[in-house]
């Protein structure tokens, strides 16, 4: 079922209890376009609000996932960074430096506003990568909480070659899966991690041929949409809590979400089943 996404830069629809995001742009290589910065959260928020999906997955069209920021969108790009125009104030009427990076940064912040909405929503998310993550769109990747890939993918920073620091939280997500030092080093040399480097760092969990991309990604997320969702929402719950919060204050927190979980109807069903099970397994041995 097709779900409109009000613009054709971002395509949407739920299949199999899997809400899919694509990025639409392939003969930009999917760069990010101003009207993605109110439909990707927009949709996510959807997604999240419908029972009827379980898993959202986040992907690209054509041959790459992301190129990041438009740099050659020109004009564009700058408003969207919120970046003054070229024609503003006259000098010592506008605001200062510091006044404009503020400000700036505040559109920035909320322009990317989707890696925060896909890193806390309840419910699992997963980028299929057909192919190379770069900037924001790497940024945008590992904001999911899996990710498959597509054996021609690089996952590539991207913003020291242009003088940038980093957005869409690309250092904060890359630092927390690989550690500082070597996050540091991938951010300085601009380093491209080919697919299988990915794997072996953690940054992707799975890698695939690049034709069975499509497939792979949709069986695991209608795996994981057919699971028992609340008690994935409780996974999902405790391992953010693990990354902030020492033993003793997760621990009590895990434990009520156990005790929540044995009273769920997937819970019900699974030890239903299990049961039928173990008979059937008694019946043949005797």
């Amino acid at each position: 079922m097709d779900d409109d996404s009000g613009t054709d830069t971002v395509l949407a629809e739920v299949a199999d209890g899997v809400g899919i995001i694509t990025l639409n742009r392939p003969e930009r290589r999917n760069a990010l376009h101003a009207e993605m910065y109110e439909a990707v959260p927009r949709l996510i928020e959807r997604f999240v609000a419908d029972p009827g999906v379980g898993c959202i997955m986040v992907t690209g069209s054509g041959t790459a996932f992301c190129s990041g920021g438009d740099v050659a969108g020109g004009a564009s790009s700058r408003a969207a960074a919120g970046e003054a125009p070229a024609t503003g104030p006259p000098p010592g009427a506008g605001p200062t430096p510091d006044e404009l990076a503020r400000q700036q940064g505040r559109v920035l912040a909320h322009n990317a506003r989707m890696v925060e909405l896909l890193h806390h929503c309840p419910k699992v998310t997963l980028a299929a990568l057909p192919g190379p993550a770069v900037g924001a769109g790497m940024s945008i990747a590992l904001a999911t909480d899996l990710r498959i890939a597509a054996r021609s993918t690089t996952l590539i920073p991207g913003w020291g070659q242009l003088g940038f620091s980093g957005d869409f939280g690309g250092t904060w997500f890359l630092t927390r899966l690989v550690g500082p030092s070597r996050a540091l080093e991938i951010l300085v040399d601009n380093v491209a991690v080919d697919a299988e480097t990915a794997l072996a760092l953690g940054l992707v969990n799975r890698v695939v041929p690049d034709d069975e991309l499509r497939s792979a990604a949709l069986a695991w997320a209608r795996s994981i949409a057919a699971g028992p969702g609340t008690a994935f929402r409780y996974f999902k719950e405790n391992v953010l809590q693990a990354e902030r919060l020492p033993l003793s204050e997760a621990l009590p927190a895990e434990s009520e979400r156990m005790a929540r979980s044995a009273h769920t109807e997937d819970h019900k069903r699974a030890v239903a089943r299990w049961l039928e099970e173990a008979r059937a397994r008694r019946a043949e041995r005797e």
